[in-house]
């Protein structure tokens, strides 16, 4: 799958940096121009006549070549490759690329990539787990950067934990399956997002906390195993550049249930990941409800039930996927859900469990099938979680 990619491997100051000379060796046999920038810090650790050897290239460090003004193009390498692998991914390193610092050539050319980007972190066990470096890695994550996750093992301080860079293999591997045919290559979905307001008065509305962003990471998950995705989103500020997905843009439930129902009768695939208000006022004010001494009634009416109708619509091809987000007995509730709505796999996550639930970057779930086989995962990243999510769809749907 690699044969005749592009791949610019950018190698930071880490011990770890012996392995890239193995990469480079795997990338090269496999048929990739592999083009090495290194940080000025990763010199104390491998040489770049090495590195240049095996990769048949000069390896880049400075942004000047020499006195004469010529300059290594950041900007022409970014665009150049397929894809930006930094292996290793030092904590410095992760650092500056999560916060935009720009002091040296690797760093310019991740800048500047319009190419996907995998890194790779190596360091000790307690610098990987400092709220710092986890919160630089969720926001790379989150940005669509590609996180090649670090093993467990001895580390070079002696201590045995997580930090251990990914081995060459297990690189070549990830990049070999992100690089292959798309599963999902000419289906189309439908993802809902997000919450839905309903109105009260122009002012006011009731609602939800949610973001949006497991919605969105799932749409894009979705596209990048080639499906062509509509993603119908309430109010958020969540946002997506992927040229396969349009984004229709509604308010309330009844917009998001007239939005769905245009779309679903063509799509292969729903994922109904909303948060949609189960309730909305029955009447709303044209003008701002002023405050007064008696306490305010507001008559509350069913809003469509977009699962249970989408389900009863359902054709023989159509894989539909829902979500239940629960705060009790949330195994059992999801079960029925399964059965009411007429879903094909539904996706439970718990209010009770630490770092799951609304607005943040994290989710804990499980999967549920039709035959009530439960699949559970441990807390990762939402882009993480979505495309376990992607996954288990093609499994059980186009496997």
């Amino acid at each position: 799958m690699l044969s005749g990619k592009k791949i610019v491997l950018g190698v930071s100051g880490s011990i770890a940096a012996y392995k890239a000379a193995v990469l480079i060796r795997l990338l090269v046999k496999a048929g990739v121009d592999v083009r090495v920038v290194m940080t000025p810090s990763a010199h104390d650790f491998i040489t770049p006549l090495s590195l240049a050897t095996l990769s048949k290239n000069p390896v880049l460090t400075q942004f000047v070549k020499d006195k004469s003004g010529q300059w290594n193009n950041h900007v022409e390498l970014g665009l150049w490759a397929d894809a930006i692998v930094i292996a290793p991914t030092s904590a410095n390193t992760l650092a500056k690329m999560s916060t935009g610092i720009c002091d040296n050539l690797l760093l310019a050319v991740y800048l500047s990539a319009r190419s996907p980007v995998f890194f790779a972190p190596a360091m000790d066990l307690d610098m990987l787990k400092h709220p710092s470096t986890q919160s630089n890695i969720s926001k790379l994550i989150n940005w669509g950067n590609h996180l090649i996750k670090p093993g467990f093992g001895e580390l070079a301080s002696g201590l045995v934990g997580d930090g251990r860079m990914a081995e060459p293999e297990e690189i070549v591997d990830q990049l070999n399956s992100f690089f292959s045919v798309p599963k999902l290559k000419g289906k189309k979905a439908l993802v809902t997002a997000g919450p839905t307001h309903e109105a009260i008065d122009p002012v006011r509305f009731i609602g939800n906390n949610s973001s949006g962003k497991m919605g969105f990471a799932v749409a894009e998950s979705l596209a990048r195993q080639g499906a062509i995705v509509k993603l119908v989103s309430g109010p958020t500020s969540q946002v997506t550049t992927h040229p396969n997905i349009e984004v229709k843009s509604v308010i309330s439930a009844e917009e998001m249930y007239l939005a769905c129902q245009d779309i679903f009768p063509s799509a292969d695939i729903t994922v109904l990941s909303a948060a949609v208000a189960d309730y909305r006022p029955l009447s709303k004010s044209h003008q701002k409800i002023k405050k007064s001494e008696s306490n305010l009634m507001i008559e509350l009416a069913k809003t469509p039930d977009i699962a249970a109708e989408l389900g009863k619509l359902k054709k023989k091809g159509q894989f539909i996927v829902g979500f239940a987000l629960e705060t009790e007995n949330e195994l059992a509730n999801a079960e029925k859900k399964i059965v009411s709505k007429n879903f094909d796999m539904i996706v439970l996550n718990s209010l009770n469990d630490k770092g799951a639930g609304f607005g943040i970057d994290t989710n804990k779930i499980s999967i549920i099938d039709r035959e009530n086989k439960v699949k559970q995962f441990s807390l990762k990243s939402k882009q993480e979680v979505a495309d376990d999510i992607v996954n288990a769809i093609v499994e059980k749907a186009y496997a």
